[in-house]
């Protein structure tokens, strides 16, 4: 979010700011009460699908809970990742805690500046490896998490039965998110809206001060990410998300090939209400993948959910049910 030494972008945006923009995303799936951090559901009915849920940018394992809940008492396997920096991995700044010294915070470096998105690679494919082991994987992302996905599925379309992209980033024809974000579809989008955390380029950190007391910060959070949340469960959620993301994540070519990526069928859970992937720039990536492999579309299912999700954890749980019967 922050406009410090970049060029500028179509419509005033700097390339800096576009990366912020899009880790503010932050792709929690939270839900207020979620329970303890448990990152796995599992069942013994060997050969039955198997979840591995991907986080978004700021969040981790924890944001999959109520949904690995659902799933486990439905008797799904299901595995939710912490990427690396995330999780019990991830840096807080000691200038981040209370009381907050700001000045410090906009160059205070965090070891998730030499993430790369090779590294969260890396890290999936080891998931699904050890998942496919016990039956067919199915590889959910949620908005920066659909980089990964990509990713993955360049590097193992073979152990991937089916990817789900829930209102996520899903790169074919741009390179990254920094330009599909640049794309007119994209001017919408609520996180330019939300007020900028300064840091110097050469962190490699996408920054964003969940802690602000700032009434401005706090009403453009919730009109990006969960708009018809109340303020306490906002609250709830800002408490639980990580202040930094790679700022290369962003940046990094994540195109899905269609000789690999192209070959895993998938769905996308289009989220009708968001307001930070706009229903315009998800429709856009649908298309351009759909364009890429003609002979493999997106599966799209609707819902009327913002960026955050859908707050019921059935909900979540019911469309990958849908999913997982198209899966053997």
């Amino acid at each position: 979010m922050s406009d410090i030494g970049d060029a500028e972008r179509p419509g005033g945006r700097s390339r800096r700011g576009l990366l912020r923009a899009a880790a503010a995303g932050a792709g929690a799936v939270a839900a207020v009460g979620a329970g303890a951090s448990a990152a796995a559901a599992d069942t013994p009915r060997r050969g039955a699908p198997v979840f591995v849920l991907v986080h978004g940018s700021g969040s981790n394992s924890y944001g999959w809970s109520p949904v690995l809940r659902e799933l486990g008492l439905r008797g799904h396997r299901a595995v939710a990742v912490d990427l690396p920096g995330h999780g019990p991995g991830a840096y807080f700044p000691v200038s981040y805690q209370a009381p907050q010294d700001l000045e410090r915070l906009a160059t205070e470096p965090s070891p998730i500046g030499a993430v790369t998105l090779a590294d969260f690679t890396a890290h999936v494919v080891g998931a699904v490896r050890a998942a496919h082991r016990t039956g067919p994987v199915v590889l959910v992302g949620q908005s920066l998490g659909g980089v990964t996905l990509n990713a993955v599925a360049n590097e193992v379309p073979e152990l991937i039965s089916h990817l789900v992209y829930a209102s996520a980033f899903c790169p074919t024809r741009h390179r990254s998110v920094v330009e599909l974000m640049t794309t007119p579809e994209a001017a919408s989008s609520a996180l330019f809206r939300i007020p900028g955390f300064r840091t110097p380029p050469e962190l490699g950190v996408n920054r964003v001060n969940w802690r602000s007391g700032d009434p401005a910060f706090f009403a453009a959070v919730k009109e990006a990410l969960a708009a018809d949340w109340s303020d306490a469960e906002v609250r709830t959620l800002l408490n639980i998300l990580e202040p930094d993301e790679s700022a290369a994540i962003g940046a990094a070519d994540a195109r899905g090939l269609p000789g690999r990526w192209g070959r895993v069928p998938r769905t996308y859970l289009r989220f009708d209400e968001d307001r930070a992937v706009p229903p315009a720039l998800q429709d856009l990536m649908i298309r351009e993948a759909d364009l890429t492999t003609p002979h493999n579309r997106f599966r799209v299912r609707p819902l009327a959910v913002p960026h955050i999700g859908p707050r019921d954890a059935g909900v979540w749980a019911d469309e990958l049910e849908q999913v997982a019967r198209t899966c053997g």
